[in-house]
Protein backbone atom coordinates (compact mmCIF):
# COMPACT_ATOMS: atom_id res chain seq x y z
CA UNK A 1 0.00 0.00 0.00
CA UNK A 2 1.43 3.58 -0.85
CA UNK A 3 2.85 5.63 2.04
CA UNK A 4 0.43 8.62 1.43
CA UNK A 5 -2.31 6.04 1.56
CA UNK A 6 -0.93 4.85 5.25
CA UNK A 7 -0.84 8.27 6.39
CA UNK A 8 -4.39 9.04 5.45
CA UNK A 9 -6.08 5.80 7.21
CA UNK A 10 -6.18 7.20 11.01
CA UNK A 11 -8.02 10.47 9.29
CA UNK A 12 -10.40 8.24 7.51
CA UNK A 13 -10.39 6.40 10.89
CA UNK A 14 -11.36 9.39 12.67
CA UNK A 15 -14.75 10.51 10.48
CA UNK A 16 -15.51 7.39 9.92
CA UNK A 17 -15.87 7.20 14.17
CA UNK A 18 -17.43 11.03 13.75
CA UNK A 19 -19.73 10.35 11.29
CA UNK A 20 -21.11 6.95 13.26
CA UNK A 21 -21.64 8.95 16.12
CA UNK A 22 -23.76 12.08 14.71
CA UNK A 23 -25.86 9.63 13.14
CA UNK A 24 -25.54 7.30 16.33
CA UNK A 25 -27.05 10.61 18.31
CA UNK A 26 -29.32 11.16 15.76
CA UNK A 27 -31.00 7.95 16.26
CA UNK A 28 -31.15 8.43 19.79
CA UNK A 29 -32.21 11.78 19.64
CA UNK A 30 -35.44 10.28 17.40
CA UNK A 31 -36.44 7.57 19.56
CA UNK A 32 -36.66 9.90 22.79
CA UNK A 33 -40.43 10.59 23.98
CA UNK A 34 -41.95 13.25 23.34
CA UNK A 35 -41.10 16.45 25.50
CA UNK A 36 -42.94 17.05 28.92
CA UNK A 37 -46.05 18.45 28.78
CA UNK A 38 -45.85 22.02 30.64
CA UNK A 39 -48.92 21.24 32.50
CA UNK A 40 -52.02 18.66 32.44
CA UNK A 41 -54.80 18.08 33.97
CA UNK A 42 -58.00 15.49 34.20
CA UNK A 43 -61.32 15.37 35.69
CA UNK A 44 -63.88 12.51 36.62
CA UNK A 45 -67.41 13.56 37.34
CA UNK A 46 -68.49 10.11 38.45
CA UNK A 47 -68.51 6.27 37.03
CA UNK A 48 -71.69 4.59 36.63
CA UNK A 49 -74.55 3.77 33.93
CA UNK A 50 -74.86 5.76 30.49
CA UNK A 51 -76.73 8.43 31.45
CA UNK A 52 -77.95 9.36 27.85
CA UNK A 53 -78.09 13.06 25.51
CA UNK A 54 -81.03 14.47 28.19
CA UNK A 55 -80.50 17.17 30.94
CA UNK A 56 -78.68 15.38 33.03
CA UNK A 57 -76.04 14.99 30.42
CA UNK A 58 -76.37 18.20 29.27
CA UNK A 59 -76.14 19.35 33.22
CA UNK A 60 -73.07 17.28 34.17
CA UNK A 61 -71.11 18.42 30.20
CA UNK A 62 -71.63 22.36 31.47
CA UNK A 63 -70.56 21.47 35.18
CA UNK A 64 -67.18 19.58 33.60
CA UNK A 65 -66.99 22.26 30.83
CA UNK A 66 -66.59 25.14 33.62
CA UNK A 67 -64.58 23.46 36.16
CA UNK A 68 -61.77 22.57 33.21
CA UNK A 69 -61.48 25.61 31.60
CA UNK A 70 -61.09 27.12 35.44
CA UNK A 71 -58.44 24.46 36.10
CA UNK A 72 -56.79 24.69 32.80
CA UNK A 73 -56.31 28.96 33.09
CA UNK A 74 -55.10 28.28 36.55
CA UNK A 75 -52.26 26.02 35.46
CA UNK A 76 -51.59 28.12 32.00
CA UNK A 77 -50.80 30.87 34.86
CA UNK A 78 -48.67 29.55 36.73
CA UNK A 79 -51.16 27.91 39.78
CA UNK A 80 -49.81 25.27 42.06
CA UNK A 81 -51.08 21.73 41.20
CA UNK A 82 -52.65 21.81 44.86
CA UNK A 83 -54.46 25.13 44.57
CA UNK A 84 -55.59 24.02 41.36
CA UNK A 85 -57.40 20.51 42.38
CA UNK A 86 -58.73 21.87 45.48
CA UNK A 87 -60.28 24.91 43.17
CA UNK A 88 -61.89 22.69 40.49
CA UNK A 89 -63.73 20.29 42.94
CA UNK A 90 -64.88 23.21 44.47
CA UNK A 91 -66.29 24.15 41.00
CA UNK A 92 -67.76 20.50 41.01
CA UNK A 93 -69.07 20.43 44.60
CA UNK A 94 -70.83 23.30 44.26
CA UNK A 95 -72.94 22.02 41.04
CA UNK A 96 -75.88 19.98 41.69
CA UNK A 97 -75.57 17.43 38.71
CA UNK A 98 -72.55 16.00 40.69
CA UNK A 99 -72.80 13.54 43.89
CA UNK A 100 -70.38 15.70 45.64
CA UNK A 101 -71.23 18.48 48.36
CA UNK A 102 -74.56 19.75 46.62
CA UNK A 103 -76.34 17.03 45.17
CA UNK A 104 -74.70 14.20 47.05
CA UNK A 105 -76.65 10.54 47.46
CA UNK A 106 -78.52 10.48 50.71
CA UNK A 107 -77.99 7.41 52.85
CA UNK A 108 -80.29 5.09 54.24
CA UNK A 109 -81.29 7.17 57.17
CA UNK A 110 -82.17 10.20 54.54
CA UNK A 111 -79.46 12.34 55.60
CA UNK A 112 -76.13 12.85 53.57
CA UNK A 113 -72.51 12.22 54.92
CA UNK A 114 -69.51 13.93 52.87
CA UNK A 115 -66.13 12.62 52.27
CA UNK A 116 -63.20 13.92 50.37
CA UNK A 117 -59.03 13.82 50.21
CA UNK A 118 -56.14 15.75 48.90
CA UNK A 119 -52.31 15.05 47.76
CA UNK A 120 -50.03 16.83 46.62
CA UNK A 121 -46.65 14.78 45.03
CA UNK A 122 -43.72 16.79 46.18
CA UNK A 123 -43.80 15.65 50.03
CA UNK A 124 -47.03 13.66 49.87
CA UNK A 125 -48.32 15.47 52.36
CA UNK A 126 -52.42 14.86 52.73
CA UNK A 127 -55.78 15.08 54.32
CA UNK A 128 -58.90 13.69 54.29
CA UNK A 129 -62.46 14.15 56.37
CA UNK A 130 -65.05 11.51 56.71
CA UNK A 131 -68.94 11.59 57.35
CA UNK A 132 -69.36 15.54 57.55
CA UNK A 133 -72.59 17.24 57.16
CA UNK A 134 -72.63 20.79 57.67
CA UNK A 135 -69.15 21.52 55.42
CA UNK A 136 -70.35 23.43 51.88
CA UNK A 137 -67.41 22.38 50.60
CA UNK A 138 -65.42 19.34 51.88
CA UNK A 139 -62.32 19.66 49.92
CA UNK A 140 -60.91 22.35 51.69
CA UNK A 141 -61.52 21.12 55.61
CA UNK A 142 -58.98 18.17 53.73
CA UNK A 143 -56.88 20.58 52.70
CA UNK A 144 -57.18 22.29 56.24
CA UNK A 145 -56.31 18.73 58.18
CA UNK A 146 -53.57 18.51 55.39
CA UNK A 147 -51.98 21.81 56.46
CA UNK A 148 -53.29 22.68 60.24
CA UNK A 149 -53.63 19.67 62.17
CA UNK A 150 -50.49 17.12 62.61
CA UNK A 151 -53.26 14.28 61.26
CA UNK A 152 -54.09 12.98 57.95
CA UNK A 153 -57.82 11.63 58.40
CA UNK A 154 -60.58 13.00 60.48
CA UNK A 155 -64.19 11.82 60.29
CA UNK A 156 -67.74 12.79 61.81
CA UNK A 157 -67.86 14.70 65.05
CA UNK A 158 -64.62 15.43 65.20
CA UNK A 159 -64.36 16.56 61.77
CA UNK A 160 -67.13 18.76 62.35
CA UNK A 161 -65.65 20.28 65.31
CA UNK A 162 -61.92 20.78 63.65
CA UNK A 163 -64.01 22.72 60.94
CA UNK A 164 -65.14 25.18 63.76
CA UNK A 165 -62.08 26.36 64.28
CA UNK A 166 -62.14 27.83 60.36
CA UNK A 167 -65.27 30.57 58.79
CA UNK A 168 -66.48 31.53 55.70
CA UNK A 169 -63.52 34.06 55.10
CA UNK A 170 -61.21 30.61 55.65
CA UNK A 171 -63.07 28.47 52.69
CA UNK A 172 -65.32 26.24 55.29
CA UNK A 173 -68.69 26.93 55.22
CA UNK A 174 -71.26 25.68 56.84
CA UNK A 175 -74.69 24.66 55.54
CA UNK A 176 -77.41 22.70 57.28
CA UNK A 177 -77.46 18.76 55.95
CA UNK A 178 -80.52 19.60 53.56
CA UNK A 179 -78.53 22.12 51.39
CA UNK A 180 -77.24 19.30 50.08
CA UNK A 181 -80.31 17.76 48.91
CA UNK A 182 -81.79 18.13 45.47
CA UNK A 183 -85.23 16.93 43.53
CA UNK A 184 -83.77 14.55 41.68
CA UNK A 185 -81.66 12.42 44.59
CA UNK A 186 -84.65 12.77 46.55
CA UNK A 187 -86.87 11.09 44.43
CA UNK A 188 -83.92 8.58 43.60
CA UNK A 189 -83.40 7.81 47.31
CA UNK A 190 -87.59 7.23 47.76
CA UNK A 191 -86.92 4.66 44.95
CA UNK A 192 -83.90 3.20 45.96
CA UNK A 193 -85.77 2.65 49.66
CA UNK A 194 -88.95 1.28 48.30
CA UNK A 195 -86.68 -1.27 46.50
CA UNK A 196 -84.24 -1.76 48.81
CA UNK A 197 -81.43 -1.40 46.41
CA UNK A 198 -77.87 -0.40 47.77
CA UNK A 199 -75.21 0.96 45.89
CA UNK A 200 -76.75 2.80 43.19
CA UNK A 201 -75.99 4.90 41.27
CA UNK A 202 -72.00 5.07 41.69
CA UNK A 203 -70.58 8.36 41.72
CA UNK A 204 -67.83 10.92 42.87
CA UNK A 205 -65.45 14.03 41.52
CA UNK A 206 -61.73 14.20 41.22
CA UNK A 207 -59.17 15.77 39.63
CA UNK A 208 -55.40 15.49 38.97
CA UNK A 209 -52.77 17.91 37.96
CA UNK A 210 -49.41 18.61 36.55
CA UNK A 211 -47.96 22.54 37.00
CA UNK A 212 -45.78 24.43 35.05
CA UNK A 213 -42.87 23.85 38.22
CA UNK A 214 -43.22 20.01 37.75
CA UNK A 215 -45.20 18.93 40.92
CA UNK A 216 -48.74 17.03 40.62
CA UNK A 217 -51.31 16.79 42.75
CA UNK A 218 -54.91 15.13 43.32
CA UNK A 219 -58.29 15.71 44.92
CA UNK A 220 -61.39 13.78 45.24
CA UNK A 221 -64.58 14.66 46.53
CA UNK A 222 -68.14 12.65 46.96
CA UNK A 223 -71.72 12.23 48.46
CA UNK A 224 -70.62 7.98 48.81
CA UNK A 225 -73.09 5.37 47.21
CA UNK A 226 -76.67 5.93 47.04
CA UNK A 227 -78.44 4.23 50.11
CA UNK A 228 -75.54 3.82 51.56
CA UNK A 229 -75.71 2.54 55.52
CA UNK A 230 -74.81 5.47 57.72
CA UNK A 231 -71.88 5.69 59.07
CA UNK A 232 -70.33 3.65 56.01
CA UNK A 233 -67.00 5.49 53.99
CA UNK A 234 -65.96 4.28 51.13
CA UNK A 235 -62.54 4.51 48.77
CA UNK A 236 -62.68 8.60 48.70
CA UNK A 237 -61.20 9.45 52.00
CA UNK A 238 -58.67 6.63 52.03
CA UNK A 239 -55.39 8.06 50.64
CA UNK A 240 -54.04 4.75 48.82
CA UNK A 241 -57.60 3.69 47.84
CA UNK A 242 -59.56 6.38 45.89
CA UNK A 243 -56.43 9.25 45.79
CA UNK A 244 -52.87 9.31 45.50
CA UNK A 245 -49.70 11.71 44.33
CA UNK A 246 -46.30 11.14 44.06
CA UNK A 247 -44.26 13.54 41.89
CA UNK A 248 -42.06 9.95 41.19
CA UNK A 249 -44.46 8.58 38.99
CA UNK A 250 -48.29 10.11 38.82
CA UNK A 251 -51.20 11.31 40.57
CA UNK A 252 -54.95 9.58 40.65
CA UNK A 253 -58.22 10.25 41.17
CA UNK A 254 -60.96 6.97 41.47
CA UNK A 255 -64.39 6.72 41.18
CA UNK A 256 -66.74 3.40 41.38
CA UNK A 257 -67.81 0.96 44.08
CA UNK A 258 -65.49 2.00 47.47
CA UNK A 259 -65.17 -1.26 48.48
CA UNK A 260 -63.78 -2.58 45.85
CA UNK A 261 -60.90 0.23 45.41
CA UNK A 262 -59.83 0.12 49.38
CA UNK A 263 -59.73 -3.64 49.21
CA UNK A 264 -57.00 -3.22 46.06
CA UNK A 265 -55.43 -0.22 47.56
CA UNK A 266 -56.30 0.78 43.57
CA UNK A 267 -54.83 4.31 43.12
CA UNK A 268 -51.14 3.72 45.24
CA UNK A 269 -50.79 -0.12 43.46
CA UNK A 270 -51.09 2.27 39.70
CA UNK A 271 -48.16 4.16 41.55
CA UNK A 272 -46.22 0.96 42.33
CA UNK A 273 -46.98 -0.85 38.92
CA UNK A 274 -45.47 2.81 37.40
CA UNK A 275 -42.52 2.89 39.85
CA UNK A 276 -41.59 -0.83 40.46
CA UNK A 277 -42.35 -2.12 37.69
CA UNK A 278 -41.74 -0.08 34.76
CA UNK A 279 -45.02 0.62 33.83
CA UNK A 280 -46.39 3.37 31.71
CA UNK A 281 -49.61 4.91 32.94
CA UNK A 282 -52.23 3.71 30.64
CA UNK A 283 -50.50 0.20 30.85
CA UNK A 284 -50.66 0.63 34.87
CA UNK A 285 -54.16 2.33 34.69
CA UNK A 286 -55.64 -0.38 32.56
CA UNK A 287 -54.31 -3.16 34.42
CA UNK A 288 -55.78 -2.61 38.14
CA UNK A 289 -59.00 -2.17 36.36
CA UNK A 290 -59.11 -5.43 34.12
CA UNK A 291 -57.18 -7.59 36.53
CA UNK A 292 -58.97 -11.50 36.11
CA UNK A 293 -58.32 -12.36 39.84
CA UNK A 294 -59.53 -9.05 41.09
CA UNK A 295 -62.93 -6.92 40.64
CA UNK A 296 -62.76 -3.32 40.84
CA UNK A 297 -66.05 -2.01 39.17
CA UNK A 298 -65.25 2.04 38.57
CA UNK A 299 -63.15 4.26 37.03
CA UNK A 300 -60.18 6.64 37.34
CA UNK A 301 -57.97 9.79 35.85
CA UNK A 302 -54.72 9.90 36.19
CA UNK A 303 -51.50 12.00 34.86
CA UNK A 304 -48.17 11.16 35.12
CA UNK A 305 -45.11 13.32 36.16
CA UNK A 306 -44.83 14.21 32.13
CA UNK A 307 -48.35 14.92 31.65
CA UNK A 308 -49.49 12.03 29.91
CA UNK A 309 -53.16 11.95 30.91
CA UNK A 310 -55.24 8.22 31.38
CA UNK A 311 -58.79 8.35 31.79
CA UNK A 312 -59.75 4.41 32.27
CA UNK A 313 -63.46 2.66 32.97
CA UNK A 314 -65.01 -0.32 32.86
CA UNK A 315 -68.60 0.41 34.31
CA UNK A 316 -70.94 1.51 31.29
CA UNK A 317 -69.61 5.25 31.96
CA UNK A 318 -67.95 7.74 33.13
CA UNK A 319 -67.50 11.41 33.14
CA UNK A 320 -64.25 12.90 32.44
CA UNK A 321 -62.43 15.41 30.85
CA UNK A 322 -58.48 16.57 30.19
CA UNK A 323 -56.55 19.33 28.95
CA UNK A 324 -52.87 20.08 28.56
CA UNK A 325 -50.27 22.65 27.58
CA UNK A 326 -50.82 21.28 23.65
CA UNK A 327 -54.03 22.69 23.31
CA UNK A 328 -55.73 19.35 23.86
CA UNK A 329 -59.14 20.06 25.62
CA UNK A 330 -61.78 17.73 25.51
CA UNK A 331 -64.90 16.39 27.52
CA UNK A 332 -66.89 13.43 27.42
CA UNK A 333 -69.86 12.23 30.09
CA UNK A 334 -72.37 9.51 28.21
CA UNK A 335 -69.41 6.76 26.98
Amino acid sequence: MPLSVLKAVPAIRMSLHAVLGTLLLVGVAGAQSPPRMEFAIAIHGGAGKNPGKGEAWKAKEEALTRALTRGHDMLAAGATSLDTVEAVVRILEDDPSINAGRGAVLNTAGGHELDATIMEGKTRRCGSIGGVTTVRNPISLARKVMEQSPHVLLVTDGAEKFADRFSAADGIERVPNNYFSTEARLKEWEENRKKAEKGKPMGTTGCVCLDKHGNLAAATSTGGTANKLYGRLGDSPIVGAGTYADNRTCAVSCTGVGEDFIRYAVSYDINARMRYAGQSLQEASQAVLNTPDQVVRGGLVSVDAKGNIAMEFNTGAMSRAAADSSGRFEVHVSD
